[in-house]
């Protein structure tokens, strides 16, 4: 009798029962100060949020001295980057502040959205300040932070992504639940009647128990949600990501100030952050500095010319090519290339004919230039060493150079940037985030700004030499079958 007590009421809650008057009710009434309060609470954006503390986290991240140093001593002192990129370490470094900036920016808009959320009427003109303080070093609520607690802030922000990440798979595991309960029930009720009491009271205990355990589920998602993000105001948690950033632009200017981009505006930055050994000397505004307001009714993201400086810099010209728009094509010609001159045994005549028509047409011109001429016998041993070593020094500075370009494609892409990966150890099962790679490879190390006439010379010695080097390798070939098929004296 209880159990089918129990069967009633879940079909009753599972199936409701039509009405039989289709009455049209009238909607509840909205509780205007109810709205208002959940409003300020980030809910469901808070993955969003994470994500933004995320890239905030590596974008401080190198800022650190020591890959600022790396960048310095490393990134641009590559032979790739001085070959077909340029000699000019300002300039180089100018490439590497701007693509810095240029995330900071897009990271800087994000919060400039969120912050439209908030009540803090300064919170709410962020983007103003923002800009301000990107061209004038303007600091009027101190939010530039010293190193030390710039550290706290890391560790607050790394504890908030690290809560909210295991709240999204704590919601994705009590919806399995949820959603494994409602077809088990259903389930249960559509053969009660078939089975016999003892079968029923085991599929009414596994029913318990699974309720039990969304009940439990539902405890720790109400315990991770009063930890993490989801229960904050927006302004609790935008004036952390707002402190984060003119932190992160300060850090930017002072790590960067000896770099002429075109305009760098003084920048007010905390004694013990603007200390740093690979810091120069700041320039500080003095109060009576006055900002140029921008022009009524105009945009105000046209207002920051540091940014607009960045946006500049950062467009390749018509001779690079990113300009050209074939800086990716030709990093996945060089790789084919490499492969081809590393096993020219293995290449049959439509991989060669493939590689032939990725050329472009100024690419095809200059190889029968220099093919011009040649011969079609390839049987000298030494020559074709000696083209192997050669191809092997240019593959040694461009292969990489490719690979980057490929590599910061990808890292980049849609699905890149929105991605929280997160790992589970056994032992405590924290959630913790892995960092983002995006920062290892910057655009100066691509073939992004490589001048396009230096990089398609170099391809096309490469061509040369595999051109020799197959003929050879086939020649070779050629020859053994016929020492092995002539008969033996």
């Amino acid at each position: 009798m209880a159990l089918k007590t129990v069967l009633v009421k879940l079909k009753s809650a599972i199936f409701p029962k039509p009405s039989s008057k289709t009455t049209r009710s009238s909607p509840p009434a909205i509780n205007s100060a109810a709205v208002a309060a959940s409003s300020t609470v980030v809910g469901v954006l808070s993955f969003e949020v994470a994500r933004l503390m995320t890239k905030l986290l590596h974008l401080s991240h190198s800022l650190s001295d020591s890959n600022v140093v790396s960048i310095r001593d490393q990134s641009i002192s590559l032979e790739g980057v001085r070959k077909i990129v340029s000699g000019d370490e300002t300039f180089l470094m100018s490439l590497a502040c701007a693509e810095l900036a240029e995330s900071l920016g897009h990271a800087a808009m994000a919060v400039s959205r969120l912050s439209r959320r908030c009540v803090t009427a300064s919170l709410c003109s962020f983007e103003k300040l923002f800009y301000e303080f990107a061209d004038m070093g303007r600091d009027p609520h101190g939010w530039a932070m010293s190193c030390k607690d710039m550290e706290a802030n890391n560790k607050k922000l790394e504890r908030y992504v690290n809560v909210t990440t295991a709240l999204y798979r704590e919601l994705e595991e009590l919806t399995m639940l949820e959603n494994a309960f409602k077809k088990y029930s259903k389930q249960l009720i559509l053969v009660a009647d078939k089975e016999n009491d003892n079968n029923s009271n085991k599929d009414l205990q596994k029913l318990m128990d699974l309720q039990q355990k969304i009940q439990w589920q539902r405890q720790q998602v109400k315990y991770l949600k009063d930890r993490s993000l989801w229960n904050k105001s927006f302004d609790a948690v935008v004036v952390i990501l707002v402190r984060s950033v003119f932190t992160s632009l300060a850090r930017l200017k002072s790590a960067f100030s000896a770099v002429a981009i075109g305009f760098v505006g003084p920048t007010s930055v905390p004694r013990s952050l603007s200390s740093s050994s690979s810091s120069s000397t700041l320039i500080h505004p003095t109060p009576n500095d006055a900002v140029p307001a921008p022009e009524k009714g105009g945009n105000p993201k046209t207002a920051s010319l540091f940014f607009e400086a960045i946006s500049k810099l950062l467009k390749p010209p018509e001779t690079t090519l990113g300009g050209s728009a074939l800086a990716l094509h030709y990093a996945n010609l060089i790789v084919v290339m490499e492969k081809m001159i590393k096993q020219p045994q293995l290449v049959g005549l439509d991989a060669r004919d493939d590689l032939y028509g990725m050329l472009p047409e100024s690419v095809r011109t200059s190889l029968r230039s220099r093919l011009r001429g040649v011969g079609f016998a390839a049987t000298d041993a030494e020559l074709a060493a000696e083209w192997k070593s050669a191809a092997g020094r240019i593959l040694g500075w461009l292969l990489p150079m490719a690979q980057n370009m490929i590599r910061w494609q990808s890292e980049r892409s849609f699905e890149q940037q929105n991605l929280v990966v997160e790992k589970t150890t056994n032992s405590n099962h924290q959630i913790q985030i892995q960092k983002n790679q995006q920062v290892n490879v910057m655009l100066l190390q691509t073939l992004f700004f490589a001048d396009r006439a230096k990089t398609e010379a170099a391809i096309t010695e490469l061509l040369v030499g595999l051109n020799y080097i197959w003929r050879f390798e086939r020649e070779m070939t050629a020859k053994a079958l016929f020492n092995l098929q002539s008969p033996t004296k």
